[in-house]
């Protein structure tokens, strides 16, 4: 497959008010993207919730293992 030529731009593309580079430093930073099933998408329609529960289960993780450490 061949690189596209300008000629092969369609005349309802305009670029004409785009900004070159302007999410480039964004996307050298990388991304960290997760899919969720549909199921859990309904529980956590946001990534804020996703996080939320995220550092909940963390901190319930966290509590067990020291109780564990401790315990005879």
């Amino acid at each position: 497959m061949s690189k596209a030529s300008k000629s092969d731009m369609r005349k309802e593309y305009d670029f004409s008010g785009g900004v070159r580079g302007k999410y480039v430093r964004r996307y050298r930073e990388g991304t960290n993207l997760v899919l969720i099933d549909p199921d859990l998408s309904e529980e956590f329609p946001n990534s804020e919730a996703v996080n939320r529960a995220l550092r909940m289960f963390l901190e319930t993780r966290k509590g067990t293992s020291r109780q564990q450490k401790h315990s005879p």
